[in-house]
């Protein structure tokens, strides 16, 4: 519980006092950067297609002050293990907890020449971990602004977005498109990003103030998440292969039309069939979702949500039953537009538009009904769609 006489960096700044004994008389930078939740196009970034992200209200903080001892040691408000390692150790060998994604992106700094003789970071995390809510690139990208202050040095949204997508793809191994971080830095108060995943141009979505974004967290994160994440990626690299071996001249699945796939589609094996049919359908679903929401039709925004949580059930496969029965339980609440899986599968949380007037029922119904099913109890949050990071000083 944040006091309220104190912010949250003025505390974070407290803690940082007590964890490193004797940098009070140092100079200590802290940066926040927000989750996101997708609210439709999903596995579509790695295919360098259309995704419909927005930033929300749940931060990583993260503190940073240089030590000039040649060590970066990295604390958490949250974890007990923290890590310690010399700047010089150029053969970093993954640990496969949240450290590497603040190695990573300390990383790939060094190699734009942000090279610190030392530091201190404490971290604070407090977007929720393992929702599908990018608390990932919310550290990678607090620790980057952080740092780079720490160093004298900027970078832009873009080429900040794209450091740290190398740093989780490279170091901390998960082969992640560039929604997530690009959401963490360029998101706008109460618009979503209609962002195109190869050219970075990005449009804001204005959304209406009839609706509550609400994120269900199902409570569960089934264990084959990362592996299947990475699989997906690679099925997709089979399909562009297929296609290009027929002749096409396509670098990803978004540059393959509806024609073309209909054409010579049917002699993909099914598995790689359905996750292009995915993909196909998904792009075109962000388009008409912009569409719907410049023309206020939140029933053609729902029926989408709900026929791309169809789609990443049946055709890419990766929903679990846990957020099969959220969904399932939010068609029936009076108010729900729409509602779908959010984020890489397999657990997590869904997405719901929702009546601003129905939202409280909403969450009473929801939380009742999915414990009665499932037996467990979610976690329901209410989110506001906010700006993106920032340095607080």
């Amino acid at each position: 519980m944040i006091s309220k006489l104190h912010t949250a960096p003025q505390l974070l700044l407290a803690q940082f006092a007590d964890t490193f004994p004797g940098s009070a008389q140092r100079q200590v930078h802290v940066a926040r950067a927000p989750g996101r939740v997708n609210l439709i196009g999903e596995h579509t970034d790695y295919n360098e297609g259309f995704v419909m992200p927005g930033a929300i209200g749940f931060y990583t903080r993260v503190a940073c002050s240089s030590n000039e001892s040649g060590s970066i040691v990295m604390r958490s408000v949250q974890q007990e293990e923290g890590a310690r390692f010399a700047v010089d150790d150029y053969a970093p060998r993954p640990r496969h907890d949240w450290t590497d994604y603040v190695r990573g992106v300390l990383i790939e700094l060094r190699r734009t020449g942000c090279a610190l003789g030392g530091a201190d970071l404490l971290i604070d995390g407090r977007v929720p971990m393992n929702g599908g809510l990018s608390s990932s690139a919310a550290l990678e990208i607090a620790t980057a602004l952080a740092c780079l202050r720490t160093c004298g040095r900027t970078l832009g949204p873009v080429e900040l977005a794209k450091l740290c997508q190398r740093a989780e793809n490279n170091f901390a191994g998960a082969r992640c498109g560039i929604m997530d971080q690009f959401s963490s830095i360029g998101g706008r108060a109460g618009h979503a990003i209609l962002l195109d995943c190869r050219s970075l141009d990005a449009t804001y979505v204005l959304l209406s103030d009839k609706v509550e974004i609400v994120i269900c967290n199902t409570m569960v994160k089934h264990s084959v998440a990362a592996g299947e994440y990475n699989r997906r990626r690679a099925e997709c690299d089979e399909c562009v292969n297929f296609f290009r071996g027929k002749g096409l001249e396509i670098a990803s699945l978004r540059d393959l039309s509806h024609e073309d796939f209909r054409r010579f589609g049917s002699s993909l094996p099914e598995v790689l069939f359905q996750r292009c049919r995915h993909v196909l359908t998904e792009n075109s679903r962000v388009k008409q979702a912009a569409a719907a929401f410049e023309e206020h039709d939140l029933a053609a925004v729902g029926r989408l949500m709900y026929e791309s949580h169809a789609s990443l059930r049946d055709d890419y496969e990766v929903s679990c039953p846990e957020l099969n029965v959220m969904v399932d339980l939010a068609k029936n609440v009076p108010g729900v537009y729409g509602s779908r899986m959010t984020g890489g599968g397999f657990g997590g949380c869904t997405v719901s538009l929702v009546e601003r007037e129905a939202v409280e029922r909403f969450k009473i119904e929801i939380a009742g009904k999915y414990e009665e099913a499932i037996h467990i109890r979610p976690e329901v949050y209410v989110t506001a769609l906010v700006e993106g990071a920032s340095v607080e000083e």
